[in-house]
């Protein structure tokens, strides 16, 4: 096993990870993971210039992920009750740049305005506010409901394991969709990148009952029906590391 002096494993990391100080602690908790496959041409008219879709065998996947943000808070201080965990509602597809493949956001809806806020006016995230809430366990199953502030989309729904918990092989489908370790973003006509260390996934299959899901639909994505979708996966959860999202010309002199 490759650790690190800040004490990271990393030897499941298909790339290097920054060596200077992180930013950000938080834990991913109570994830559901919904996908399908879309047209590549749709998907890449969501995406800023430069930046290329990954694909899997030819296909292009966008994700909605209902989840708690837990302890969101600055590297080496102590998270805030009632302001550093919240729920996310997240849609993402699976990119790639000079090799690195990442995750994109279309949309990541929050409960915490701070998140909403900030976010969006230091990296261009695109963060929205919602009512969003994720309850449950792992072995009992989890409830979401979402809805946006501004317009009122929302997803609402449950899922049910239907596995035992595993981890993916490399070259699966699901080692394409979990093993992302970098997002990017664009900010103010520049692309940013920035890494996410947290340890390889532990999931199971599971299934679905949504009752609404406004949310992926208002992206007119070609999707035929958004409260069914072809793969769905839930998570207990991983502890997670940040670095700042930085220019990509920056990041090359870094």
């Amino acid at each position: 096993m490759v650790t690190r002096k800040d004490g990271l494993s990393v030897d499941h990391i298909p790339f290097p990870m920054p060596e200077g100080r992180s930013v950000l602690r938080q834990n991913w908790k109570k994830l559901t993971f919904m996908h399908w496959s879309v047209e590549p041409e749709v998907l890449q008219r969501h995406l800023p210039a430069g930046l290329d879709l990954d694909l899997h065998e030819g296909k292009a996947y966008v994700g909605c992920i209902p989840f708690v943000m837990e302890k969101v808070r600055p590297a080496g201080l102590p998270s805030v009750p009632g302001i550093s965990t919240f729920g996310e509602f997240n849609i993402r597809t699976y990119v790639t740049k000079n090799g690195v493949p990442g995750v994109f956001f279309l949309t990541l809806d929050a409960q915490s305005r701070v998140t909403c806020f900030y976010a969006n006016r230091r990296y261009g995230l695109a963060y929205r506010h919602a009512k969003a809430s994720v309850k449950g366990t792992l072995e009992a199953g989890y409830a979401w409901s979402s809805t946006r502030t501004k317009g009122g989309v929302g997803l609402e729904g449950s899922a049910v394991k239907t596995s035992e918990v595993r981890q993916a092989e490399i070259g699966s489908l699901e080692y394409f969709l979990f093993e992302r370790y970098s997002l990017y973003t664009a900010h103010k006509g520049r692309l940013r990148h920035g890494y996410t260390h947290h340890v390889k996934w532990w999931y199971a299959d599971a299934t679905v009952d949504v009752v609404r899901n406004t949310l992926v639909e208002s992206y007119h994505l070609g999707i035929e029906d958004a409260t069914q979708p072809e793969l769905v996966h839930i998570s207990e959860g991983v502890e997670v590391v940040t670095w700042h999202l930085l220019p990509l010309e920056d990041e090359a002199h870094d």
